[in-house]
């Protein structure tokens, strides 16, 4: 497992009807451009995040939340052996 990489901090609020929303900041110029992919049909540029709750509670600014980057990328696909017939 590689190491985490944050790229900003958030906050849970609950409202007086129930609900409930994490309001996030992201640092982008934390962002590293390895991880920023372009669409392949837009052109657009994006970033895969992990918004993880914090094991701890609040810190010091009242963040209860963290992101981080994901930096999982799947491994080239592995030719499957084909069954060989017992009978030849």
């Amino acid at each position: 497992m590689s190491e985490k990489i944050y790229a900003g901090t958030g906050k849970a609020f609950t409202f007086s009807n129930g609900g409930t929303k994490v309001s996030c900041s992201i640092c982008l110029s934390d962002l590293p451009k390895e991880f920023i992919t372009i669409g392949k049909k837009n052109g657009k540029k994006y970033i895969k995040l992990d918004l993880l709750e914090r094991k701890n509670g609040e810190d010091d600014f009242g963040n209860t939340h963290y992101l981080t980057v994901d930096t999982w990328k799947p491994t080239q696909q592995r030719e499957e052996p084909k069954e060989q017939d017992p009978w030849g």
